[in-house]
């Protein structure tokens, strides 16, 4: 490894690896530290290259050459919403492109199949659920994740014909996409955007009073309704349990 910059002015160097994790710790220390009008976002750093024994900031090589090799499915499905925010610009594009490539691998239907729905069934179990009567506009079955991994599974399954649906990193442009690319029908489409911006509205608004994502079950039936049939018509696993 090579020596890097001097850290706070003084003459002595460390490592770039060393310097590099120093800078992402005092990154996510600003990004989750407490205000007086809460955390500006939260940092789960389990969800980095082999969890919590892998290391804070890798080489971009690295991160290549994990992504095709070792990556879990559930981290592909994370690459799909990834975008890189600010930083050197060759790094940027080359994150691009990597995204890209990833995205486009060719897949085995039943496989992604099996491995999207396992993700979401033992989501569904480690998270807790709203309480009887009660709506969770994330976590239920219709709500904001079935919405996700539904777009996500359908991107992975087709991104390696579809150029417009590696394109874009945000649930609406993506089903834009999918609709355009005639994967889904414009009904299935428009119900999907109707739920997730309603869904969205209410997750920011609760969470703007510091209240949980739930509101009472009988204001979102139908939009619950329209949500499964979809979830069950791509991924309906055959096993006859209902949602």
């Amino acid at each position: 490894a090579q020596q890097g910059q001097t850290e706070g002015g003084r003459l002595k160097s460390i490592f770039n690896s060393e310097f590099y994790a120093r800078l992402g710790q005092r990154i996510i220390h600003f990004l989750s530290a407490p205000t007086s009008t809460g955390k500006l976002y939260e940092a789960d750093l389990r969800l980095r290259p082999s969890g919590n024994a892998g290391v804070l900031v890798s080489h971009i090589d690295g991160f290549e050459q994990y992504q095709r090799r070792e990556a879990w499915n559930w981290e592909h499905q994370a690459l799909i919403k990834a975008r890189p925010i600010i930083g050197d610009q060759a790094v940027l594009s080359r994150f691009a492109e990597i995204r890209e490539q990833v995205i486009a691998i060719s897949r085995d239907p039943a496989v992604l199949k099996d491995a999207v729905v396992r993700m979401r069934e033992k989501m569904r179990k480690a998270h807790v659920r709203a309480k009887p009567g009660r709506f969770h506009l994330k976590q239920d079955p219709g709500g904001i994740i079935d919405i996700e991994f539904l777009v996500q599974y359908l991107i992975l399954l087709h991104a390696n014909q579809y150029e417009q649906l590696r394109r874009w990193t945000d649930v609406v442009r993506q089903l834009n996409a999918l609709a355009l690319s005639d994967i889904i029908d414009d009904l299935t489409a428009h119900s999907l955007k109707q739920a997730y911006l309603i869904y969205r509205y209410f997750v920011h608004r609760l969470n703007l009073q510091e209240k949980p994502a739930e509101l009472p079950e009988k204001r979102f039936r139908e939009l619950r309704r329209r949500v499964n049939a979809i979830w069950s018509r791509y991924l309906a696993t055959g096993t006859g349990k209902s949602r």
